[in-house]
Order: C-alpha cells, then sequence, then structure tokens
C-alpha cells in the first residue's frame, strides 16, 4: 500500500522564531545585560556579547530562512533599544527595526512581532518591573502605542507577550534561574504574571486603536504534566494542579476574565479588562513533565518534578521528547475558537540525532489538529544556535549550527528536513525514510 502524505493548508504559516536579546547582541540597557555580568548567573560563564549579530547584519539568515522556504518568522522588538530611558524614544533603533521588517517583508517573509520576550529596560527593572501594576501596565501600553505607530505599515501580527508563566516562576520561585533572582516569592510571582496579562490587554487595545486590521495574541508556554504512577491518586491530584496553575489559569483569565483563587492573595485588579483581548492564541511547547507527590514541596504545589521513565531525553536533560504531548494541550483551546500559532518548539540537540524525528513526530501529530482548522502556522525555535538566557551558548536549538567565536553558521540535516517538508508542505514516506526511517511504520501504520 502507498505511503499517505500529511498535506497542511496551502496557506499555512511556516516560520522560524528567535528573540532580540539571543541574536542581536549589544543589548546593553536590559536587565539581562546587568544579570549577565554578575558570576554565577549564566552556565559557564558565557555572556551574550555580540550574541548572532542582527544587529548589525540579520539579513543573511533572512536568506537562509528563504532558502528554506520560510513564509513567516517570529522575532521580537527589544524595548529598551527603543526606550533606552523612560519617556526617551531612538528613532535610530526604530529605523534598524524598520529596516528588517521590510528585509522580511521583501523576502516573501511575513513577520509575527513580539513586543516583550523576557527583557526589561534597565530602568523598568529599578522601578519594579512587572511587580506593580499602576507602573508596568501604562508603561507597557505607551511603548505599544509607540511600535505600532512606528512599524504598523510593515506588520500587522503581533505577539504582546512571550511565555508570561515561565518569566514569573523563573524569576520568582526559582533558584537564580532569571533575574531578579528570587526564590520561594509565590506572592510576587503571581502578582507578575498577572501584571502581564494586564499589559497584554493595555497593549492589545493601544495596538487595535492604531492599527484596525491589527492580530493581536501572546505566546502561553504550555506543558503536558503527567503522573509518574497513573494509578496514584496523589501523584494524578498534583498533576492536575500544576495543569490548572501553569496551563488552564492563564487561559481562563484571558478567555473569560477570571483570575483563580491561585493567581492572587489579597485584592485584585480587576480581570475585566482582559476578556476579549485575544484574536488568536500562541502555544510554545517543548516536553512533556512527569510529576510526583511530595509533601516536602508545598512552593510547587506539593509536587516533585521527574524525568518519564524510559524516554529519552534531549541534551542536558532539558526534557524528555514527546512531541506528541501537544496535542492533549490544544484541546484546551479549542473551546476558544481562536486561531491558534505553535509559536515554539524545540530541543536542544546539538548532534542533530533526535531533532529530525522530534520534527517529524510533532507535525504528524499537528496535522491532525489542522483538520480542525485549528492551527495556523509553526514556528520552529530556533533558526540558529543562540544564547540560550541562562544556559548560555552551551544548548543548541538551532537548525544551523551557530559558531560563536567566527559567526560561521552550518545547516544541520534537520534545517535540510525542514526544507523538504516545506517544499512538499506536507509529510510523506520518502522524507521520513530519508531523515528518520526508524518512524516509518509508527508514522505510515498498517
Amino acid at each position: 500500500m502507498a505511503d499517505a502524505t500529511f498535506y497542511f493548508p496551502a496557506d499555512f504559516k511556516w516560520g522560524t522564531a528567535t528573540a532580540a536579546h539571543q541574536v542581536e547582541g549589544q543589548n546593553t540597557n536590559n536587565q539581562w545585560w546587568a544579570w549577565e555580568q554578575a558570576p554565577g548567573h549564566i552556565q559557564n560563564g558565557d555572556r551574550s556579547g555580540d550574541a548572532c549579530g542582527w544587529w548589525q547584519d540579520a539579513e543573511p539568515d533572512f536568506d537562509r530562512m528563504v532558502e528554506m522556504g520560510c513564509n513567516a518568522h517570529r522575532l521580537s522588538i527589544e524595548w529598551s533599544r527603543i526606550e533606552p530611558r523612560e519617556g526617551r524614544f531612538d528613532s535610530a533603533a526604530v529605523g534598524r527595526y524598520r529596516a528588517m521588517l521590510l528585509s522580511l517583508r521583501r523576502r516573501g517573509i511575513e513577520p509575527m512581532v513580539t513586543l516583550h520576550h523576557f527583557t526589561n529596560p534597565q530602568w523598568l527593572e529599578e522601578r519594579g518591573g512587572w511587580e506593580h501594576t499602576d507602573v508596568v501596565v501604562p508603561l507597557f501600553a505607551r511603548y505599544a502605542a509607540r511600535v505600532v505607530k512606528d512599524m504598523g505599515d510593515l506588520c500587522d501580527l503581533w505577539c504582546t507577550v512571550n511565555e508570561p508563566n515561565i518569566y514569573a516562576s523563573l524569576g520568582y520561585l526559582s533558584d537564580h534561574r532569571m533575574p531578579p533572582g528570587l526564590t520561594n516569592r509565590l506572592d510576587k510571582a503571581m502578582a507578575v504574571m498577572c501584571n502581564m496579562l494586564l499589559g497584554h490587554a493595555a497593549a492589545y487595545r493601544a495596538l487595535h486603536e492604531r492599527q484596525s486590521l491589527a492580530r493581536v495574541g501572546l505566546a502561553h508556554h504550555m506543558r503536558l504534566f503527567q503522573p509518574l504512577h497513573p494509578s496514584s491518586l496523589a501523584d494524578r491530584t498534583v498533576a492536575c494542579l500544576l495543569d490548572g496553575a501553569f496551563n488552564r489559569d492563564i487561559l481562563n483569565a484571558l478567555l473569560h476574565g477570571r483570575w483563580s483563587l491561585a493567581m492572587w492573595r489579597g485584592r485584585p485588579p480587576s480581570p475585566r479588562p482582559l476578556r476579549g483581548t485575544l484574536d488568536w492564541v500562541g502555544v510554545n511547547y517543548y516536553s512533556r513533565q512527569g510529576v510526583a507527590f511530595d509533601r516536602a514541596s508545598p512552593a510547587t504545589l506539593f509536587a516533585r518534578l521527574v524525568n518519564m521513565p524510559d524516554v529519552p531525553l534531549s541534551d542536558f536533560g532539558y526534557g524528555d521528547i514527546h512531541p506528541e504531548g501537544i496535542l492533549p494541550l490544544l484541546k484546551l483551546l479549542a473551546a476558544g475558537r481562536l486561531p491558534v500559532y505553535i509559536t515554539e518548539s524545540g530541543l536542544p540537540d546539538a548532534d542533530d540525532r533526535l531533532r529530525p524525528g522530534f520534527i517529524l513526530r510533532q507535525l504528524r501529530a499537528l496535522w491532525s489538529a489542522v483538520q480542525f482548522q485549528l492551527i495556523q502556522g509553526y514556528y520552529h525555535w530556533t533558526l540558529t544556535d543562540n544564547f540560550e538566557w541562562g544556559e548560555g551558548w552551551r544548548m543548541k536549538f538551532g537548525l544551523y549550527a551557530f559558531d560563536a567565536s567566527t559567526g560561521i553558521r552550518t545547516p544541520r540535516r534537520s534545517a535540510l528536513l525542514y526544507r523538504d517538508i516545506i517544499r512538499r508542505n506536507g509529510i510523506d514516506g520518502d522524507i521520513v525514510r530519508e531523515y528518520a526511517p526508524e518512524l516509518v511504520e509508527q508514522l505510515f501504520p498498517g
């Protein structure tokens, strides 16, 4: 029997995703640059430095996107470049971003612009970052209004905030993973996450007021939490609690205008401004998370995070390889009846041994969701290896290998795989046999 071909819609968005601080270089006015200078914050003492050199010369990487056949790219605007001092906007920085967006457009690549991807201007950080509603929300709305005023002729697809749950948890709950480097401050973490949602809503309105055809959403990091022992009621309960706190609470706030009991202590600001502020929703998905009950871990809702048994892990134990785990998460979004973009997905894999199979398995799973008109596009993380925040340069997520000492990019086999998938606008048996023959029977049973 001939192999099937899993075709995607003709207008499907095939892209890659990047973040400004990770690729531009010399972002000296934000809190991450300051964080990198202190010993012990970044693996191996790495610093972003010149990163991938995009601020000076991003266009050759845009050409690499064209070579792969991409018709979309998600990039972020660095707030600290646009507004290096409070109330002072930099026309030269605006000009450089306009040049990038125009270069993408001329290459037939639609930009999705993210307004906040983990970095704050240092002047905002000194005022508490996202901790104070009355400070940050109007400032973020003003910034969004300025960006759409200066760049709205080149972009109408906007992502306001990237991963508010990750920003809050790694900055306020984990052990010095992200600035400001607080630990076990659940009160601040919840306030920050809620303020980022309120900032999203304020930016949504600012963008729509100035651009009638704006399409505005945010990128939500979602993770499949599974009990280590499915027969254990305790493990199942904590997995459910984490799913609610990490995945569902943000969606409920944005779709229904309701804070969960866990999201605020004390008297919260009204969540009503959140309703109706999504034109689409983005999903960042990387891995599944095993969960076991642990009475000694109240800060993580009495859950201990574990690896599922007998599942291969990506580099440095970043996560287990379970690309199909995105499907049950997408079902959570179906009730919202909104367009969905996979705004990030990938894995660190320096040898490129696991990435081809990950891409094929995930796109096969996404094909099922596409048939129900859920998924509008897929943005692979990432184009080239880059500065991976607290992990520095050691984690290699790129379709292209990147040598930070020379700037040389080398395509991995996964870049060629992605090119061939895009050219066919789908997955067929020939592609699977060439790049991951061990998956033929799994993807084409019978």
